[in-house]
């Protein structure tokens, strides 16, 4: 497929809408126009490219309509794609178009051309400031990959693992107040990392893998 295969039918979809359409003029790859409105430009290109996304950002400065089109993506994939390709066009502002040339022409556009207005999430920054805080330390290097990420919850299962270690089975609420651990029970009943067990009623103890834990993230412990 070539660019100019995405233009017939960006061209048709738009007159549709009651415009005069034009390809290349000076360095815009579509030009629409519609009575006194603002010129709508649309820039064409293979996929959702740097380049493309530039290409847009620069042609703001002529029109606030203006779109990037692409063909359409197929697949879990390519579904997966689009969805990330619009978030990413509503920051900066673009319209998204897509092309289907067969088997049948079908144009989307996915979103219009809007200043972005960021919607916040309470509960992920109140999520980040509360790990931030309980984190112990710096135990992580930015950009890691492939390596454990050393969490608040982590390092608290660590802390309960070496007390177990050091002073034996013990229960729950005694953790919680002589560690400073509040979640303690929740860490000890849920046993998301395998590392403790209950031998009674109300009282954990450590297992093997607890114990190999131990030695793994000595490093860490010796800061906790």
């Amino acid at each position: 497929m070539r660019e100019t295969a995405l233009y017939p039918p960006i061209k048709s979809f738009l007159q549709a809408q009651g415009y005069e359409v034009k390809a290349e003029v000076t360095d815009c790859d579509v030009v629409a126009l519609r009575d006194d409105e603002p010129p709508v430009i649309v820039e064409l290109k293979l996929s959702l490219s740097l380049a493309l996304l530039l290409q847009g950002v620069d042609r703001q400065a002529i029109s606030d309509w203006v779109y990037v089109a692409v063909p359409r993506a197929k697949g879990t994939r390519g579904r997966s794609q689009m969805r990330d390709a619009v978030k990413l066009c509503r920051r900066l502002g673009l319209g998204l178009i897509s092309v289907r040339l067969e088997p049948a022409e079908l144009v989307e556009v996915h979103c219009d051309p809007a200043p972005y207005q960021p919607r916040k999430m309470a509960k992920r920054k109140t999520a980040l400031l509360r790990e931030f805080h309980a984190r112990v330390g710096d135990p992580n290097c930015g950009g890691q990959v492939g390596t454990t990420v050393m969490t608040a919850y982590r390092q608290d299962a660590l802390r309960i693992a070496r007390a177990l270690k050091e002073g034996g089975a013990n229960r729950p609420a005694t953790l919680a107040t002589t560690l400073n651990v509040p979640k303690a029970a929740s860490i000890l009943q849920k046993d998301y990392y395998g590392w403790f067990y209950r031998i009674e009623r109300g009282v954990y103890d450590l297992r093997p893998a607890g114990i190999a834990a131990l030695k793994t993230h000595a490093t860490t412990l010796a800061g906790l």
